[in-house]
């Protein structure tokens, strides 16, 4: 795994050893930075269930002003520090070591978020449980864009409830992209 492009271009990630993380590969990576690269430059990213920090890092080569990585699993959090520190963007990162929804409240009148990104372990709900949290939330700049990788069989159906609505959904062959905007 490595950084698709920006000021860390071509550098090697480290990823976690074992099943207790499912790296984004770099064609999907590259895919979803893509469709977003145009408005990365100078904004407040949170990668939630970070894992090894790929997508944040990303998000900061590419010139995002700042990232947020949360990640529960010490190992995970690790391998994210090694790989800030590598890359050497660590200077614009911020990470919490916990549960999402407790670094989520913790937040709270700190940051405003331009996008948020987040790979929950598939199929328990917890992105609802994010969207629920964030739907009263203050971390949401005006025009956030809250992108969820979900297991394909993942459905979104309650989104409007919650006050937020799918602008768009990439599918790849296991999994999928769900890209959110506030009603």
């Amino acid at each position: 795994m490595r950084v698709i492009a920006g000021t860390a271009k071509r550098l090697q990630l480290k990823t976690v050893e074992g099943m207790d993380t499912r790296p984004t590969t770099d064609r999907i990576k590259e895919t979803l930075f893509n469709m977003i690269s145009n408005y990365i430059a100078d904004c407040n990213f949170l990668d939630l269930f970070s894992g090894s920090g790929a997508i944040g890092i990303e998000a900061l080569s590419r010139g995002a002003a700042h990232a947020v990585f949360v990640e529960q699993n010490k190992k995970a959090m690790n391998c994210i520090r090694e790989n800030l520190k590598f890359t050497k963007l660590a200077d614009r990162a911020e990470l919490y070591e916990t549960d999402v929804i407790n670094a989520l409240s913790r937040m709270e009148g700190k940051h405003k978020f331009d996008y948020i990104f987040m790979d929950p372990p598939y199929n328990q709900l917890l992105e609802k449980k994010v969207l629920e949290y964030l739907s009263s939330s203050n971390l949401l700049a005006e025009d956030v864009v809250i992108i969820v990788e979900a297991s394909l069989e993942t459905d979104f159906s309650y989104v409007d409830e919650l006050g937020f609505e799918i602008i768009k959904e990439k599918k790849y062959k296991t999994n999928k992209h769900i890209f959110l905007e506030k009603n």
